[in-house]
């Protein structure tokens, strides 16, 4: 059974906002997953959806049956985190640390086992 991954690399959002995201459709039918993730109110959904459709793209250009996919995984990966810092009173300094992460879709041809 053929899979096919896509990744979108270095998104700026930290990885557990994304995560709440990803296991809302891991193991779901790509139609079931896209309405999932058209009405999920969180920002992470637009770079999900971006990567899935990304993953039924390559699908179907390798001459798959797109009506038969499912999502076989969907994760998120932690990405370099960017340290700045805050100037607090009394020349103290505090860090604010930017996250970043890395997701990652596969979709193949009927549910996975």
């Amino acid at each position: 059974m053929a899979t096919w991954t896509s990744i979108h690399r270095y998104v700026r959002m930290s990885p557990y906002k994304a995560r709440l995201v990803t296991q809302l459709i891991a193991g779901r039918h790509v139609n079931e997953a896209l309405d999932l993730l058209k009405y999920t109110p969180k920002r992470a959904s637009q770079f999900v959806d971006k990567v899935l459709r990304t993953a039924i793209a390559d699908a179907d250009e390798q001459e798959a049956d797109v009506r038969k996919l499912y999502v076989h995984e969907a994760r998120v990966d932690g990405g370099p985190t960017m340290k700045r810092f805050h100037p607090k009173d009394r020349g103290r300094a505090h860090s604010i640390k930017k996250r970043t992460s890395h997701i990652v879709v596969t979709v193949g041809e009927g549910p996975r086992k």
